[in-house]
């Protein structure tokens, strides 16, 4: 199993979505608070409606810029808080797809699409 996970999320029809065919994932939205992280986090990154990439891990890793760390459980997925924002956020089930079990912290680096 991969420790570091890659996906590259965009606009479509006014939402942050992302694919990921390898998990069977099409323009999986990001709702419920998540989708308000993403914009403060790529706010600096150019044309980031058009796609950026997004490298996350449940490990810190050398570079991520961003930490969520888990709150509760709810409606079978998980409430996260990013610290420096001060926001809460829901990554809805999908993200069993990339663990296991809901990870005590995720940690992300978002850059733009080289």
């Amino acid at each position: 199993m991969n420790s570091l996970f890659v996906i590259v999320p965009y606009k479509y029809e006014g939402m942050w979505v992302f694919d990921d065919p390898r998990v069977g994932l099409s323009r999986e939205p990001f709702i419920a608070g998540i989708d308000t992280m993403i914009d403060k986090f790529v706010s600096k990154i150019p044309d980031a409606e058009g796609g950026f990439r997004a490298v996350f891990s449940a490990a810190p890793f050398p570079g991520y810029t961003e930490r969520l760390e888990w709150l509760r459980e709810e409606s079978g997925g998980n409430w996260y808080y990013n610290d420096y924002f001060k926001l809460e956020g829901w990554p809805c089930p999908a993200l069993f797809k990339y663990f296991p079990a809901a990870p005590k912290s995720i940690f992300v680096k978002v850059e733009a699409k080289k």
